[in-house]
């Protein structure tokens, strides 16, 4: 298998690179100070996404998409991920899903979505279920040419001001029958009960919401009913390599910078690189990164070269839980090695701590891509992970 990037791929590193370090890290300190960006600011960084064409990488050309591979979504997820602050939402990703919708609503919302001119929330998660989908209780049940859905959502990220809300529903309350719907903002019956703060400050909340008694033409259903959890599967493979790839990112960032500090400080007459227990941290996480991108990198060929969905899926689990946790231990060590400087919200390494720990729980906790992985072992086999054809 040729592992190499190929000349587009390497025109869309350094179109991502630029753009991340020009766009976004500029804006990182103002973000986490204030919590929000002026529009101007915002508007500076959309006009970014767009001349370095990032906009809705993940979408076909005749939609308004960039229409680029797996591996270039990971490499331009990469790179944008680095920024602290969750900076690399303003990277505009409309789902996946979106292009199995009718001509009129894919005229309607993706084509506007993959320019940038509506902005998306996925409205999945309730009280009970996050990790247990199949807990969804928020239902819908027809009334002549209408659905009337009641409901609750949380960490509906981005849905206080989305333009479009994908939300996962329930027909008649019947399990087996998850069903999504577009909901427009300010469609009455959808309601923010509050924003509760977190501990990233990315300028955008997540909400929970009270769904009651919201009328929603059928023609606003995605897909057909019972279809709901097939058109977010390969949502799910995308986002948990996002995540993967973002938390590589992260990683990168945190070990260049502490291989800066740890060449420049000076202790007992020293710089600290020549401490035995520094060299080892920056070579476990070095050894972290490599083995992360290594999996990362080699799956999203694999996608690219025809890979079936269902093996897509189970191996995306590992790459999330794989790249998450190392991601994780790569900033943690890099803090280590900034000592106090590393807890300073100026510092990026502060910043990147708070994000990175999100990216083990959403879109899966780290604990329920081991229960994909470890269920694909007993159907499958270990082959599966540790094959290779």
């Amino acid at each position: 298998m040729d592992m190499g990037l190929t000349k587009d791929d390497l025109d869309v590193r350094a179109r991502a690179q630029e753009f991340a370090r020009t766009c976004l890290y500029p804006h990182e300190e103002e973000l986490d100070q204030n919590d929000f960006l002026p529009d101007d600011k915002e508007a500076t960084i959309r006009q970014g996404v767009l001349h370095f064409r990032l906009n809705a990488i993940n979408h076909a050309h005749d939609v308004g998409g960039q229409d680029m591979t797996i591996v270039q979504q990971c490499i331009v997820n990469e790179e944008v991920g680095s920024a602290t602050n969750a900076l690399w939402a303003r990277v505009w990703q409309p789902p996946v899903c979106l292009k199995d919708g009718t001509p009129e609503q894919i005229e309607k919302y993706l084509i506007p979505a993959c320019r940038g001119e509506i902005r998306t929330s996925f409205c999945t998660s309730e009280p009970t279920a996050g990790s247990d989908a199949g807990g969804v209780k928020t239902a819908a049940v027809l009334d002549g040419n209408h659905y009337v859905i009641n409901g609750e959502k949380c960490f509906a990220s981005n849905a206080e001001f989305a333009e479009l809300n994908l939300l996962t529903t329930v027909v008649d309350g019947d399990p087996s029958k998850p069903t999504l719907f577009l909901v427009d903002h300010g469609t009455e019956g959808f309601n923010i009960r509050r924003l509760p703060r977190f501990s990233q400050r990315s300028g955008h909340g997540h909400p929970e919401v009270d769904i009651e008694d919201m009328r929603v033409p059928t023609t606003q259903m995605l897909g057909d009913v019972g279809q709901g959890y097939e058109l977010t599967k390969d949502w799910f493979v995308e986002a948990r390599l996002a995540i993967a790839a973002r938390s590589i990112g992260m990683a990168v960032r945190a070990t260049d910078l502490a291989l800066v500090w740890a060449r420049e400080r000076e202790q007992f007459g020293h710089a600290i690189i020549h401490f035995q227990a520094v060299e080892f941290m920056l070579a476990e996480m070095a050894s972290d990164i490599m083995a992360g991108k290594s999996m990362l990198y080699r799956v999203a060929q694999e996608i690219d070269s025809g890979l079936d969905r269902k093996t897509a899926h189970a191996k995306a689990s590992a790459i999330k839980l794989f790249c998450s946790e190392a991601g994780f231990r790569v900033v943690d060590k890099a803090v280590q090695i900034f000592g106090g400087r590393g807890t300073m919200c100026e510092n990026p390494v502060e910043r990147l701590t708070r994000d990175v720990r999100l990216e083990r729980i959403w879109e899966g906790t780290s604990e329920i891509q081991k229960m994909v992985i470890g269920g694909q072992i007993r159907k499958r086999g270990l082959d599966m992970y540790t094959g290779w054809d």
